[in-house]
């Protein structure tokens, strides 16, 4: 389940009041001007309809404008999930979050609802700036920044407002172009390339109403924190702006910056426990470091493996699966740190339309790449951090489906178990292979 505090010193939440809603000062505006809704009066709400269930919250139940729910109904969601519940009666009302979730759980949909309900109805109508951006949503990796950006037009499909993404390993002067082109309500972006947009100039953030910073903990690893400092600094005050700061874990440092970035927050806690759900099925496979190829290739041509993601630790390891698997005949495509940006994006639509069959990838992935119908997840090696391990078994099992998490314990990895146990709170099922998967080819 999960629990929510609040701040002692917080203001009530019982009640939504006009005062809960942070209004930054408005600096003068030119160019861009554009309204949040569209005139579309033919959806109405009886086009939408969700039965009322016990335990369950609906998009119903909040107050949100007809335009943000056609977009709800044609993003297929239905009910919210706990921490889509637990949230948005705070969120909505303006309240500072900090959130502890995992992957996999809907808060990327929890924040945009949000945020697009505060957008559509605190419209601007006077002349804005062009890249003067109202909602800043910051990811640690391209991947993560593209899905949420993809994410948001689908839900702002039947409104005016603007979304745009910047991202690291792509054209500058073409990303710079779309910018020019219309005004920028919700702006994702990883930090470097936020932080070279805003230090050029081409982007304004001293406007920003809402600031969402996502997989905080992800953020604090791959060492992008100071450049976060910058861009949060480059908004208005934290008193004058909505902060929601989530991350998978809490730790000292975590717990450091949220207080830094955020007034008063609601704190949410969801329980690791609901991550691994009953939709994934986790098997263990004992091995050797020499068995492991042979023991991967006949578990993708298995007869009900359709969709797979296998994920490794290292990049030179995915590099040389990939090189191998291709040379098998595998249908496979590869995502890692070091492939040039353009090229990730076009193999991760690839294995979205099925064109391709495996994907290898390294943890850069395991966050941000939400593809329905994964119906396999292989760990070719045990990840070392056993957050990891949750991230990439969430990759299958999604949307109501069933899924299958396979990972191979050899006498490098084996002793990695025992922590992604501990987080899991649950003992995992290990067996030796059959020997017709560990089989060479002829």
């Amino acid at each position: 389940m999960y629990s929510i505090l609040t701040e002692s010193n917080a203001s009530p939440i019982t009640s939504p009041t006009s005062e809960t809603k942070k209004s930054p000062a408005r600096g003068p505006r030119r160019r861009g001007r554009g309204n949040a809704t569209k005139n579309d009066k033919s959806w109405t709400i009886d086009q939408f309809v969700v039965e009322a269930q016990e335990g369950k919250a609906r998009f119903h139940d909040f107050d949100l404008p007809l335009p943000l729910m056609q977009g709800i109904q044609g993003a297929g969601f239905e009910y919210c999930t706990p921490i889509q519940g637990a949230s948005l009666p705070h969120t909505l009302r303006g309240h500072d979050m900090v959130g502890k979730a995992q992957t996999g759980t809907g808060k990327t949909a929890a924040f945009l609802v949000s945020i697009i309900n505060d957008l559509i109805k605190h419209p601007i109508e006077d002349e804005r700036y062009i890249g003067e951006a109202r909602a800043l949503i910051l990811a640690p990796t391209r991947e993560l920044a593209v899905q949420i950006g993809e994410d948001a037009e689908l839900l702002v499909k039947h409104t005016d407002l603007k979304v745009h993404t910047l991202v690291g390993g792509m054209d500058y002067a073409k990303q710079l172009q779309k910018i020019n082109r219309s005004h920028c309500d919700i702006l994702v972006g990883t930090p470097g390339r936020l932080l070279d947009f805003a230090s050029n100039k081409d982007v304004h953030l001293d406007q920003v109403e809402i600031l969402v910073i996502d997989e905080a903990d992800r953020m604090l690893d791959m060492g992008f924190i100071p450049q976060v400092r910058r861009l949060v600094r480059a908004t208005p005050s934290k008193e004058d702006r909505q902060t929601l700061l989530f991350s998978a874990t809490f730790t000292d440092d975590i717990i450091r910056l949220s207080e830094q970035w955020t007034d008063k927050p609601v704190k949410l806690e969801m329980e690791p426990e609901r991550v691994a759900t009953d939709t994934v099925e986790q098997k263990i496979f004992i091995t050797t470091a020499s068995e492991k190829f042979a023991l991967l290739k006949n578990i993708l041509r298995s007869d009900d493996v359709d969709s797979v993601m296998v994920f490794a630790n290292r990049r030179d390891i995915c590099r040389t699966l990939y090189e191998r698997l291709k040379k098998q005949g595998f249908k496979v495509g590869l995502i890692a740190g070091d492939v040039p940006q353009a090229r990730r994006m076009k193999t991760l639509e690839a294995f979205k339309s099925g064109a391709i069959k495996v994907m290898v990838a390294t943890d850069v992935a395991g966050r941000g790449i939400h593809v329905n119908g994964v119906s396999h997840v292989i760990n070719f090696t045990l990840p070392e951090e056993p957050e990891d391990y949750v991230h990439r078994i969430g990759r299958t099992g999604r949307a109501g489906q069933t899924g299958t998490s396979i990972s191979f314990a050899c006498e490098d990895d084996a002793v990695l178990l025992e922590p992604i146990e501990k987080l899991l709170d649950m003992k995992l099922s290990c067996t030796m292979p059959d020997e017709a998967l560990l089989a060479e080819d002829a």
